[in-house]
């Protein structure tokens, strides 16, 4: 796989890139950009005109991931030349969350085969319920890779957009699967927070609304944990997420993103099954910083050939940049320290991360969660 990387810093049009486009016979190109930059006019036409070989997907950012570090209202382009593996791109509408795990299910079917190695997925980031979405994926497609994210919007939580060829659009799910013995697919995830308090357990919910913690009601013991932010809600619950426990270790982290005065409910960014064990959780820069070094450390320990042929796309959460604040780059770094200056990285700030992590058998909806997707072909 070869590969090559374009950049163009806000406020900067498409007139400044060189003439002729750095990858020509490029079959796979990623945009990542802010909701303002895939706005522009002609702004699908300018990238086909470059890559006019290549299937052309992307989404919209809470924040752009490059080599070079983190960036807002940019345009990151990834073109790549997939040299002995297949490609297939499929894009599914969806009208409402009620969709997500059937969209899910029929992605993974049109995409099943005996030689798929992994599947990279984009998808819509606020009209789509991600757990369906991924469980729907992941029930038919048992054992591969499956990762990814939601389209983010700067936080606003008001519209995302995703790039297809010549449409930029919103409401759908974009799929791609990646074929062949030649093909490496592997992920990392982590976190990197801290759980805190005694754990609570899950007595009242539907999908992603959690009424009830141990019989009382959601609301007040949650802003009885956080204290002096409990006035900042709900924005400040992106520095407070859930932990859903497995074995008394964190499983996977939810993002909380609205409350209800009136019924105390809680609603997060991916569903929270009535029965789970959950505890709070808290972290700093530093220990956000190490989750994600831990994240690629993971794809090591499965002895990937690291060489200059390889691609992180980094998927990280808009609550991790909020918590970072400036320093957020750090985390990109980390990553790269890890996976050496020879790969290439790309990524961007999302609604929700989708990632197999440690088991690539068994993919998920992270929150606040670094995930690395490591595309790759054997030399």
């Amino acid at each position: 796989m070869k590969f090559a990387q374009e950049h163009l810093p806000a406020k900067t049009g498409f007139n400044k890139l060189s003439n002729e486009s750095p990858l020509k016979d490029a079959n796979w190109v990623l945009v990542f950009g802010s909701v303002n930059r895939f706005s522009e006019r002609n702004f699908a036409s300018q990238i086909q005109k470059r890559y006019p070989q290549a299937h052309i997907i992307g989404c919209t950012t809470s924040g752009e991931i490059t080599g070079d570090g983190v960036f807002d209202d940019s345009v990151h382009i990834t073109a790549m030349q997939w040299e002995q593996s297949t490609l297939k791109f499929i894009t599914k509408p969806i009208s409402s969350m009620e969709q997500s795990h059937a969209v899910g299910a029929q992605l993974a079917k049109e995409l099943m085969a005996d030689d798929l190695k992994g599947v990279f997925v984009l998808s819509d980031g606020l009209n789509v319920n991600g757990s369906e979405l991924v469980e729907g994926l992941q029930e038919v497609l048992t054992n591969v890779p499956i990762t990814g994210g939601l389209a983010g919007d700067d936080a606003k939580f008001s519209k995302t957009l995703l790039l297809n060829n010549d449409k930029i659009q919103d409401r759908s799910v974009i799929a791609v699967g990646i074929y062949g013995d030649k093909a490496i697919v592997t992920s990392g995830a982590l976190g990197g927070w801290k759980p805190y308090g005694p754990p609570r357990r899950i007595t009242k919910a539907i999908k992603n609304v959690v009424y009830e913690l141990d019989n009382k009601p959601a609301l007040p013991l949650y802003k009885m944990y956080i204290g002096y932010y409990a006035n900042q809600l709900p924005a400040s619950g992106l520095n407070f997420p859930f932990a859903i426990m497995d074995d008394k270790n964190v499983n996977v982290i939810r993002t909380l993103l609205a409350i209800n005065e009136k019924d105390n409910s809680l609603t997060f960014a991916g569903n929270i099954a009535q029965g789970t064990t959950v505890r709070f959780l808290k972290s700093d820069h530093d220990e956000l910083v190490a989750g994600a070094s831990e994240a690629a450390r993971q794809i090591l320990n499965k002895n990937v050939d690291l060489n200059d042929k390889a691609l992180a796309i980094c998927v990280s959460c808009v609550g991790r940049k909020l918590v970072m604040e400036s320093q957020v780059s750090d985390e990109v770094y980390a990553v790269q320290r890890l996976l050496g200056m020879q790969t290439g990285i790309t990524g961007f700030y999302s609604n929700g991360e989708i990632c197999s992590g440690e088991d690539d058998s068994h993919s998920l909806l992270h929150n606040q969660t670094m995930t690395i997707a490591y595309l790759s072909e054997h030399l």
